[in-house]
């Protein structure tokens, strides 16, 4: 999905089924708290810690998604266009990071 489609849709989400947005220092506690339910899961499922009964029907995909919700309500409400800057974001990390990762013997196979 195009990020300015995503963005619109979730706008689209919140004028229709929303009251309005959460202020921005609300948003920014969810998406702190959606953000910690990930790394619960990460940490239990897939790090060494057990996981709980309780926790093993939890879905990840679900949890990362609230995460993206959560990033995109405070994109539109703050003016961020999603697209451009993520855009703007890959170039940037293509041209630093590339012969950094490559030369890195931490990554060799």
């Amino acid at each position: 999905m195009d990020l300015k489609i995503l963005q619109q849709s979730v706008d689209n989400w919140i004028n229709n089924h929303g009251v309005r947005y959460f202020d921005e220092l609300t948003n920014m506690a969810q998406l702190s708290e959606e953000v910690g339910e990930v790394a619960r899961i990460i940490a239990r499922r897939y790090g060494e810690q057990s996981e709980k009964e309780s926790d093993k029907n939890k879905d990840l995909g679900e949890e990362l998604a609230d995460v993206i919700f959560v990033a995109v309500c405070l994109a539109n409400q703050t003016g961020v266009d999603l697209q451009a800057s993520f855009e703007k974001k890959l170039v940037k990390k293509a041209s630093r990071d590339h012969e950094r990762h490559h030369s890195n013997p931490k990554l060799k196979p």
